[in-house]
């Protein structure tokens, strides 16, 4: 089972405080019910909530009584081998209980936040108590083969029952569990792969570096197979390893990525200056990859710099017909995150119109997996809480051309870095002008390689129908009245071409403070092609303070009480707006289908 990411349930704002320090300490998300500010999210009912997280395999940390955490799950409780860890702790934080899943990460983080927060982990399962170690729940950098096995020998000894340890395994030796030559039960710390058995836990140490070379555009399931084949000619175990790494001119590989994600580790690269530092270590140098990449191997020396100098090269570079891998053994566990570098990321996200809700999940996931957050300072606010503790970086309005460069450059180096936006991204926002510099070049050759994702976002289109009805049933488009960047007369055009073929008008950027004549002449083009009582929605500041929604008829549209913080939407000549409720809609059709008209 893989957990999502930790959520910190608030069910009263003396929480709040204690939910943020939390939230720092294990990067999660607050959850709070309806009516406490600052949270990441809100609930309604807290039983329903708690248990779509723990469907979802989300780690809970209840600032609540544990009866509520008990039985808002209890009904879920089917397999404790996939359960997400669930702790109840007091508001202050000074004590701190897993409830569930000790054994699957709920142990530590009762630990982590104790000991953030000056509190008391009450941590209650039999084995941490007596030996300070679980054998189901291995540290970072190593893993058990045979999980299953765990229980029975942990419940012998706590019977008395003495342990054989073979391998190297500090985290262990450094516990208080009974080792004895002559134990029954058996802990083996290897690189090997090996099943294990009722009576023979194997522990996998990630030592191992996983180099990888390959032709432009080779497929991933030949790279998978030439891991494969190479793990089993050699015995080694598919989880000893610790990351997949190549040369930085490989970052943007999609098989090498592919293989990385199907290992369920992660990709590192390096420079070809590094991986020349290797050359005296290399079983297979090549001055044809000297000549096509400047240093004489790319998997062996890969791997070899990611084990580190005492590192030794356990599997030589083999070959299929186009890539190679090789594999390097390190000293100790390897800490990925401090050789090479990752594969940059542009996350490129549109927050939509400013409300909490309406920031779509896949937004939120990439903005809080960014270590740098960078966009127009209003918008950064509206996020505040989201990104405290991340590499911030303001831009001015005007500047959007060098934010982008800037946020590209970032991600050359390895960053993954968040563009925000609001509302989506592809809609007069940033998406576009991040390809266009892309073509455009004058970018580090990283930044090519990076991965650019487009995240969308509730536009402030969509928010204005919804408040107001539904005025884009029908066919409809958007405009910027905004000549900043676009000669008037091809926007005047395209007004014309909107008003004759009766659409649904969005109009962005309606007035600014020298722009004024605009959405006059707009509503003048308009009114020449259909009725002075064609419904008109006048939105401003959608999902944020001040939030005001107007409906008024085309004819009584006053420019001059219009600003750029506001949406104009003009109906077609078929919107309409209901007898009850004053709410504003445009028919599909379906009067006519009923009818037979």
């Amino acid at each position: 089972m893989k957990a999502g990411r930790p959520a910190i349930i608030v069910l009263t704002p003396g929480g709040l405080v204690s939910a943020r320090r939390i939230a720092q300490v294990i990067d999660a998300d607050i959850h709070a019910r309806t009516g406490i500010d600052g949270a990441d999210e809100t609930f309604t009912e807290a039983a329903d909530h708690l248990r779509a997280l723990f469907a979802d395999s989300r780690p809970i940390i209840g600032l609540c009584a544990a009866g509520i955490l008990i039985r808002a799950v209890a009904p879920l409780l089917t397999d404790k081998r996939a359960e997400p860890p669930v702790l109840a702790g007091t508001e202050d934080g000074a004590s701190i209980v897993p409830l569930l899943g000790g054994h699957h990460g709920g142990n530590n983080l009762a630990r982590r936040i104790a000991e953030a927060l000056d509190g008391h982990a009450a941590i209650t399962t039999a084995g941490d108590n007596r030996f300070g170690v679980a054998l189901d729940d291995p540290p970072a950098g190593w893993s058990l083969a045979n999980p299953q096995d765990a229980k029975a020998v942990m419940a012998r000894c706590l019977a008395g029952g003495a342990l054989r340890l073979q391998g190297d395994a500090p985290w262990l030796t450094q516990s208080a569990l009974p080792f004895d030559v002559a134990g029954a039960d058996r802990l083996v710390a290897t690189v090997k792969a090996d099943t294990g058995d009722e009576k023979t836990l194997i522990f996998h140490p990630r030592k191992l570096a996983l180099g990888l070379g390959c032709e432009r555009g080779a497929g991933a399931d030949e790279i998978i197979a030439l891991i494969e084949t190479a793990l089993a000619a050699t015995g080694l175990a598919k989880n000893a390893i610790a990351c997949v790494v190549s040369i930085d001119l490989k970052a943007n590989e999609a098989a090498i990525l592919k293989a990385a994600d199907r290992l369920g580790v992660p990709a590192r690269f390096f420079t070809a200056e590094t991986l020349e530092a290797e050359t005296p270590r290399l079983a297979n140098p090549s001055a044809a990859v000297f000549a096509e990449v400047g240093c004489h191997g790319v998997a062996e020396g890969a791997a070899l710099a990611a084990a580190g100098p005492d590192g030794k090269l356990v599997v030589p570079k083999t070959k299929s017909r186009r890539a190679t891998c090789a594999i390097a053994q390190a000293t100790d566990v390897i800490a990925t995150e401090t050789i090479g570098r990752a594969r940059g990321r542009l996350a490129v996200v549109g927050i939509g119109p400013g409300a909490s809700e309406w920031l779509t999940p896949e937004a939120g996931d990439l903005i809080r997996s960014s270590e740098t957050v960078i966009g127009y300072s209003y918008y950064l606010d509206l996020i505040d809480s989201m990104i405290a503790g991340k590499t911030r970086i303001d831009s001015p309005l005007g500047e959007e051309e060098n934010r982008v460069r800037e946020a590209l450059c970032l991600a050359a180096e390895g960053r993954a870095v968040a563009l925000v936006s609001s509302g989506d991204p592809g809609i007069y926002a940033m998406a576009s002008l991040v390809f266009e510099c892309l073509d455009a070049g004058g970018l580090p050759d990283g930044a090519h390689r990076a991965g650019i994702v487009v995240a969308p976002g509730i536009s402030a289109f969509q928010a204005a129908a919804a408040r107001a009805g539904a005025p884009f049933g029908h066919d409809f488009c958007a405009i910027s009245l905004s000549d900043l960047l676009t000669p008037w007369p091809a926007i005047e055009a395209r007004i014309k071409a909107a008003a004759e073929g009766d659409f649904v008008v969005a109009f962005y950027n309606p007035v600014s403070s020298r722009r004024r004549h605009q959405l006059a002449d707009a509503k003048a083009i308009l009114l020449r092609n259909r009725p002075a009582d064609t419904p008109v929605v006048v939105a401003r500041m959608l999902g944020r303070e001040g939030e005001s929604m107007t409906t008024l008829r085309l004819q009584d549209l006053d420019p001059e009480r219009v600003d750029m913080m506001t949406l104009v939407v003009v109906g077609s000549s078929a919107t309409r707006t209901t007898k009850v409720g004053n709410r504003v809609y445009t028919p599909r059709g379906y009067e006519a289908k009923r009818t037979g008209g």
